[in-house]
């Protein structure tokens, strides 16, 4: 068993949803585990006999529609809920999460599933894991836990996110469990080399452009161990670039020998988005970002708040400072 203390519970209320009408969704701008565990639940389901649709804010990255097969997945401003329809969510940190249009259309989701360490849960039941190194994870457990097989598609969309969100296997929350889930998904019929081909080597002209003028505004701040990138509104226009394709490039602001941590800073629309990153657990980037209304993981976090850049900033700077210092005393709680 992977979550024996979930499984049984979570087998149930999804073989209990039969006959129902499911709406499964995820959070704005979704990733690789978003987009993977939206696919992975709602086939699932409609193999358990639930009329399940997956449904997000946002279209479907470019990099990631290879994964949805014949998933059907619909942008929220094209989809209108059964009467009786009931929410399933997936790698959502909090219920804010879903969007402007999908959280009052379903106030009180029905099933949450998530592995946010920030998640302090909102649905009727909440299965939420933060050991686990990625949602597909999660569910991927719980599927083999039930006796379910997932079908081909299933499972690569799993593996795609569980690879996501552990960068390639490179992160400290990768795990033996996950090895061995990986290892059960691909007698399904996940294919690692298909996966990572599909997910780092098709990147666009526009993206190697953007990635270009990041790498042009990194500045380190705390004697070296903090490296900071910016992106401005018109960096994208200018580089033939989408929102998409910010994705990842804080990773090298944290690969840099010496950084402990690695943030991207977005300027959007007169707001900013940000994206934290840090190479040990300890400097708790889910709690830095809970100060400025974000949240996510021991390792990987973000926010949005309104703007502008050069007001924010030093305000941003000060509370990082003070975070890193108390993680140097004693840990981030």
């Amino acid at each position: 068993m992977y979550f024996p203390e979930h499984s049984a519970a979570f087998k149930k209320l999804a073989e209990n949803l039969r006959g129902r009408s499911v709406a499964v969704l995820g959070h704005m701008r979704p990733d690789g585990d978003c987009i993977g565990s939206q696919v992975g639940l709602t086939r699932m389901l409609r193999a358990l006999g639930v009329e399940a649709v997956a449904v997000n804010h946002d279209l479907v990255p470019r990099i990631l529609k290879d994964f949805v097969g014949d998933t059907p997945f619909y942008k929220a401003t094209e989809y209108t809920p059964a009467a009786e329809t009931v929410a399933a969510c997936v790698d959502c940190a909090d219920h804010a999460r879903l969007g402007p249009k999908l959280r009052p259309m379903f106030p009180r989701p029905f099933l949450m599933v998530d592995h946010h360490v920030s998640n302090e849960g909102f649905a009727e039941h909440d299965f939420v894991i933060p050991t686990a190194s990625a949602t597909a994870e999660v569910l991927a457990g719980m599927f083999f836990d039930a006796g379910w097989k997932p079908d081909a598609v299933t499972a690569q969309a799993l593996y795609a996110g569980i690879a996501s969100d552990t960068g390639q296997f490179r992160f400290p929350s990768t795990s033996p469990r996950v090895f061995g889930l990986c290892s059960e998904l691909m007698a399904a019929g996940a294919n690692p080399g298909t996966a990572a081909a599909l997910l780092y080597e098709r990147e666009s002209l526009g993206k190697m452009r953007l990635l270009r003028v990041f790498l042009g505004s990194l500045k380190q701040e705390l004697n070296g161990r903090v490296c900071v990138g910016f992106l401005r509104d018109a960096d994208y226009q200018e580089c033939g670039a989408l929102r998409d394709d910010a994705e990842g490039l804080v990773d090298y602001a944290r690969s840099i020998d010496g950084v402990d941590v690695g943030v991207l800073l977005e300027e959007r629309s007169g707001a900013i988005k940000g994206s934290l990153r840090s190479k040990e657990p300890r400097y708790g980037m889910h709690r830095l970002a809970q100060q400025f209304s974000g949240g996510g993981h021991a390792c990987a976090a973000g926010f949005n708040l309104p703007g502008p850049m050069d007001k924010f900033y030093p305000r941003f700077l000060a509370a990082l400072k003070e975070h890193i210092q108390a993680a140097d005393v004693g840990g981030v709680k």
